[in-house]
């Protein structure tokens, strides 16, 4: 029988398929025609090596029957030949072409460039839609929206991209996530938040709705801002999240919620948090199928 930690993970790697497949589709290609290059490469390296081989052998049959051999001339063939067969150069700057372009992203928000490492073997340390979505609203509407001095929690936090823009923005932030995602998350946090802001972003784990209370009891752990972008997707924990929100989206507290419809479960969760909150509809991109959402308690 299935945890439901796991099922959750099912959901989401079902989910995040999808994007991934976006993602991939550019760095394929050059994967394609940056391979064809390599086997030419290959191919005359293989060559070369061959050739060389052989004039080794021809030089020694010479130096045998005919002459002794010439040390300087020996060094240069044997210089060669390691430098040839021996230093994989060319295929190690091949390799690292597809790596980095489905493996880290850059971003410039807040007037900083933030580099992103994506894990692509983890569910979660994906970069979705939603989450780049809200970093550049939060990023044009300051004066609305401002987050100097303010506590945020990020729920789902993921690669951290959205934690890091609200640090850059002046907000003490929390992010949170499963505990298997958390290494790279603080790695992003860290590289990305250190010298640059006034407060050092925590991490912590959450798992929806799994003794809240008794974790961050809402007497100690009250937020200006409770942050969630693309939380949303094909799993059974759609009512855990919601209560999760609840929890942490206290009187006082404006929870900003974005995300990209993907599924028809999606539109019933949406429904289900207009009737659990106070609602406003702040942002809709059509091209890129993502709604932006700000929402109080109606405590």
């Amino acid at each position: 029988m299935q945890t439901p930690l796991k099922q959750r993970r099912i959901g989401l790697e079902q989910a995040v398929l999808s994007i991934v497949m976006e993602t991939l589709c550019v760095a394929s290609e050059l994967e394609r025609k940056a391979g064809q290059v390599i086997e030419v490469e290959v191919e005359v390296e293989e060559e070369e090596e061959n050739e060389d081989e052989e004039e080794v052998e021809d030089d020694d049959n010479e130096e045998t029957d005919h002459a002794e051999p010439q040390s300087g001339d020996t060094e240069e063939v044997e210089s060669d030949t390691k430098e040839d067969s021996g230093s994989p150069k060319k295929i190690r700057l091949w390799e690292p072409k597809v790596y980095c372009a489905t493996n880290k992203e850059q971003f410039n928000f807040v007037g900083h460039e933030i580099s992103i490492r994506e894990s692509l073997d983890s569910y979660g340390a994906v970069i979705w839609p939603g989450a780049v979505a809200l970093c550049q609203y939060l990023d044009n509407n300051r004066q609305q929206f401002n987050l100097i001095d303010k506590s945020v929690l990020e729920v789902g936090a993921g690669t951290g991209l959205l934690s890091i823009v609200a640090c850059l923005l002046g907000a003490w932030v929390t992010a949170t996530d499963l505990p298997d995602l958390l290494g790279n998350l603080r790695c992003n946090l860290a590289r990305n938040t250190k010298g640059r802001c006034k407060y050092t972003p925590q991490v912590a784990e959450l798992c929806w709705e799994q003794d809240l209370e008794g974790t961050y009891p809402r007497s100690v752990y009250r937020y200006d801002y409770v942050l969630a972008a693309d939380v949303v997707y094909h799993h059974d924990f759609l009512d855990e999240l919601l209560l999760t929100m609840r929890h942490f989206c206290q009187p006082g507290t404006t929870l900003i919620w974005a995300n990209k419809v993907r599924f028809q479960s999606d539109l019933r969760f949406t429904d289900n948090f207009k009737s659990t909150f106070h609602t406003t509809l702040l942002a809709e991109l059509p091209s890129e199928g993502v709604k932006i959402f700000m929402a109080t308690s109606r405590d």
